[in-house]
């Protein structure tokens, strides 16, 4: 049979009415798949008939009358336009029958006659086009009216439309073989939109420029099928109206397009809905008649039937929506009940455990031995892939499912470390039923070392501690444990000090993983509690060779720290951003947050305001403030030292208001917490509070042996508030005790500790000890405090009435801090209490670039422009003198100036912290 499209077909039943209205009575049978416009057709062909003047008389079949005797042919009785007599007669003869029907007997032939005789009159009087739609839903008494009625109409002015979807149920035996063999008859089937079909409906619905955007998907989305399109077009202004009148960029099907997916399945054959349902649970065809109890016979039929309706194609619904829309139509009963039975068909297929997951996550229970076995299987497997919502997911329910308690403290240990990569929080009220396995026995090694970091991240000190007892006796006869105690210690050794473990069994460690995560721990310790040397870049191979998988993650954040607090956040800094990235794309709140947190804080010790707030406030973002624990001291401590540079105190207040936990401060993290609160006391004009917080930190790092001036300044710090407060004794005797700590390693902390000592000193020495803490900053490439020690200096050099060097120094100060948005620096600039705004002009710059320069005559012409003398030039450049002034000369001729004072202030240059060692400054 040819399929045609819709106005082919109304032109054929036009011409059928033409003839019917001479007396030449004809019969059409529409057919097509459910949802192509065969009721549409029916509508068009009843305008048809009353335009040229015909009488239109309707019924509809329906699933829900079937059992109604007579209902159909009773429908046309009532709405044809009879007598009083002829109706009444007619309704009679309806009760007779149906009645009849009701007690088992068969149809009178007399009765049956007597109805079509009814119609056959009226037509005499009037031209009748007959319109039944969906008659394959009709009563089998009015089937058998309606196929008598076929047979007589041959002679009248009747034309008879019946519409029917493919292979519908129960047209077979009855009227549809009776409808064939008459000659009279003709077979209409319709058929779906072509691509251009469909894009010509769209463009009557929604305009060229929007259809020609998504026609042909719509086309390809509903194979054509008019019902869908239409509830595409739907979803598509209802989108647009949400959005302003602004088109979306991809159309997503919502409500309209599933109310026309259920539409199609509910007025489609019998064979269709439990098809539907069985495909969009199980995905494939296979074992497709087993899940939904029919025949393979019946299965094709039901996929043919999908398949007409545009709704499948291959064996797999077009889209996902269509899929969903179906599961969604069932009762949560039988949609877990189809999911229970398609998990064991897919085991016992030998599926995937991830295949088989799938459907037990989505059943009612499933008692089976090999539940929880494949769960766990399935959620080790999303872990590996990133997919950590569907890890948590199986291993709940395989939580659930298990009875061996043994077996479900296994899966409650590997739940907290899933959970936990979401949100730390999450697994807390889990904590209490490891701790009573612990107390049983029945946990061990690393297992036992993540409920013990569970514990202390939440400030549960004390119950950390009895866990790490159990520990360290399983430690005595259990290698694995004792080779997690050796990792751990030395972590609470830097981490939460106040946390007591006696010095764990001195074992090898086998594991590469372990060894790498011990490597990083020892290396972060002797950062924090020894010299920092050389040793904290023996991480950085470890780095090349991490994933953030499973245990991974602490070996990162161990070797990203050590880098970090031994001034190296140069080498930190790219490591943090491939690691964040990676933690993006695994779905890893908790991880992006944590290393958010350590890049805000190298981006501190860069002097890069504005990252470290975005860091910080990302960090905060990605899991909420109550659940990052007694570690929240990290990223606000950033967030506040970042935003007091800057200028943003509502943004530090906003955050002091918020609650931290009081055992914070018995943890590394409480001393940045500290520190920050104390800079911003300091910045505030309340010295008196920044010195108590100052010399809290200072008492605890002491305290604990973590006194390391590459962790925290604090005597700096400390000594700035007590300047401030007009005790000299004491700010020199701590930046004294600064100095003496500081090594050729922690540039950063000697030149924020040579910078309050220039406040200290007589004026003539100030240039000096400023210029050497200029260089010692650039060398650790920390902007912010080289710009606090710019604009110290570009006073210094006015207050000796060295006015032009003052303004030079003064617009380097001010580019500096632009950089760093640090609006205080700049607006003391601006308005005269820094340097800058005194003496910004006179500068002697003639407009001439320092790109003119050589690289070598830039490092000069800035050493130059500083104050330095060609001596100090080439010993710090390793140059001789006679080279030095060579570079000067030729300096001075392409800036077309005469002399050094009048060297442009715009020659900052910020060199690498690996370049030349004359460019980073000679301790």
């Amino acid at each position: 049979m040819v399929l045609i499209e819709r106005d082919e077909a109304l032109d054929a039943l036009h011409e059928q009415l033409a003839g019917a209205l001479s007396g030449r009575g004809r019969v059409a049978l529409v057919s097509g798949a459910v949802g192509v416009g065969k009721s549409a057709l029916l509508e068009a062909v009843a305008e048809q008939a009353i335009e040229r003047g015909a009488l239109a008389v309707t019924a509809t079949g329906s699933p829900l009358e079937r059992d109604l005797r007579l209902g159909v042919i009773g429908q046309l009785i009532q709405d044809a336009p009879l007598m009083p007599a002829e109706l009444e007669l007619a309704l009679a003869m309806l009760a007779e029958g149906a009645a009849a029907a009701g007690r088992g007997g068969e149809l009178d032939a007399q009765l049956v006659h007597a109805l079509c005789t009814v119609l056959l009159q009226l037509s005499e009087r009037c031209p009748l086009v007959l319109i039944i739609d969906d008659v394959h839903f009709a009563d089998r008494e009015s089937m058998i009216c309606l196929a008598y009625l076929a047979r007589r109409v041959r002679f009248a002015r009747i034309s008879a439309v019946f519409s029917q979807v493919d292979h519908g149920a129960g047209t077979e035996g009855l009227l549809e073989a009776e409808l064939l063999r008459q000659q009279h008859c003709r077979r209409v089937h319709l058929g779906p939109l072509s691509e251009s079909g469909a894009t010509a409906m769209a463009v009557d619905a929604v305009g060229l420029t929007a259809a020609e955007r998504f026609g042909a998907g719509w086309h390809a989305a509903t194979g054509g099928n008019p019902l869908l399109i239409s509830a595409l077009i739907q979803d598509y202004q209802e989108q647009r109206r949400a959005r302003g009148g602004e088109p979306p960029e991809d159309l997503v099907p919502e409500g309209w397009y599933g109310r026309a997916v259920l539409a199609c399945l509910s007025r489609g054959e019998h064979r269709m809905l439990p098809v539907a349902r069985g495909l969009a649970a199980l995905g494939a065809v296979e074992q497709l008649d087993r899940l939904v109890g029919e025949t393979a016979e019946d299965v094709a039929a039901g996929l043919q039937a999908l398949a007409g309706a545009g709704l499948v194609v291959d064996g797999r619904f077009r889209t996902e929506a269509a899929a969903a829309a179906v599961l969604a139509g069932m009762s949560d009963e039988d949609r877990m009940g189809l999911h229970h039975k398609a998990a064991v068909l897919a085991y016992e297929r030998g599926a995937q455990p991830a295949d088989v997951a799938a459907h037990l996550l989505r059943a009612d229970r499933v008692d089976a031995p090999w539940v929880v076995p494949v769960l766990e299987d399935t959620a080790r497997h999303a872990l590996r892939e990133g997919n950590v919502e569907r890890a948590v997911s199986c291993l709940r329910l395989a939580w659930n499912e298990c009875a061996d308690e043994r077996e479900r403290t296994k899966i409650t240990t590997m739940l907290i470390r899933a959970e936990w990569r979401i949100n730390p929080a999450a697994p807390a009220v889990r904590l209490t039923q490891l701790t009573d396995a612990l107390r049983r026995g029945w946990l061990r090694g690393s297992d036992a070392a993540v409920l013990t970091r569970a514990l202390l991240w939440h400030g549960r000190a004390e119950e950390a501690e009895e866990v790490l007892q159990h520990v360290l006796r399983d430690a005595e006869s259990d290698p694995e444990t004792a080779a997690e105690l050796l990792i751990i210690a030395p972590w609470l050794r830097v981490t939460h000090p106040g946390v007591r473990l006696p010095d764990p069994p001195d074992v090898d460690v086998r594991s590469v993983a372990a060894a790498r995560r011990l490597k990083t721990t020892r290396s972060l310790v002797r950062v924090l509690t020894e010299r920092p040397g050389e040793q904290a870049l023996a991480v950085e191979p470890i780095l090349r060779g991490c994933h953030l998988d499973e245990m991974s993650m602490e070996t990162v954040e161990n070797a990203l720290l050590a880098l970090t607090f031994s001034e190296r956040p140069d080498l930190a800094a790219p490591w943090c951003d491939a690691f964040i990235k990676e933690a993006s794309s695994r779905n890893a709140p908790s991880r992006r947050a944590r290393l958010a947190a350590i890049r805000a804080e190298i981006a501190v010790r860069q002097g890069d305001m504005p990252a470290a707030i975005a860091h910080a406030r990302a960090a905060l973002a990605a899991i909420p403030l109550t659940s990052w624990g007694v570690t929240a001291g990290g990223p606000l401590g950033s967030l506040m030292l970042a935003a007091t540079a800057t200028g943003a105190y509502d943004l530090v207040h906003e955050h002091l208001d918020q609650v931290v936990l009081d055992s914070m401060f018995d943890t590394r993290y409480g001393l940045a917490y500290l520190h920050a609160r104390g800079r911003y006391s300091l910045a505030t004009g309340h010295p008196a509070l920044a010195l108590r917080d100052l010399l809290r930190c200072g008492e605890l790092m002491e305290r604990w042996g973590m006194d390391a001036p590459g962790l925290i300044p604090w005597r700096a710090e400390a000594a700035s508030a007590c300047l401030l407060m007009g005790d000299v004794d004491e700010s020199a005797r701590l930046i004294a005790e600064q100095l003496k700590r500081c090594t050729p390693e922690t540039p950063r902390a000697h030149g924020m500790a040579m910078r309050v000592l220039a406040g200290l000193s007589e004026l003539r020495h100030r240039p000096m000890l400023l210029r050497r803490a200029a260089d010692l900053l650039r060398q650790a490439g920390d902007d912010y405090e080289l710009a606090r020690v710019l604009v110290d200096l570009a006073d210094a050099f006015h207050e000796l009435g060295e006015f032009r060097r003052s303004g030079m120094i003064a617009a380097w100060a001010r580019s500096v801090a632009s950089r760093c948005q640090a609006e205080p620096l700049l607006a003391a600039l601006s308005s005269g209490e820094g340097s800058g705004g005194r003496h910004s002009r006179g500068t002697g710059v003639h407009g001439r670039s320092a790109e003119l320069l050589s690289e070598a005559e830039q490092r000069v012409a800035v050493l130059a422009a500083t104050g330095h003398t060609n001596q100090e030039i080439a010993a710090k450049l390793y140059l001789t003198v006679s080279t030095v002034e060579q570079h000067l000369t030729r300096t001075y001729r392409k800036l077309g100036i005469s002399r050094r004072t009048e060297l442009p202030a715009t020659l900052d240059l910020t060199p690498p912290r690996s370049g030349d060692p004359g460019v980073a400054g000679v301790h």
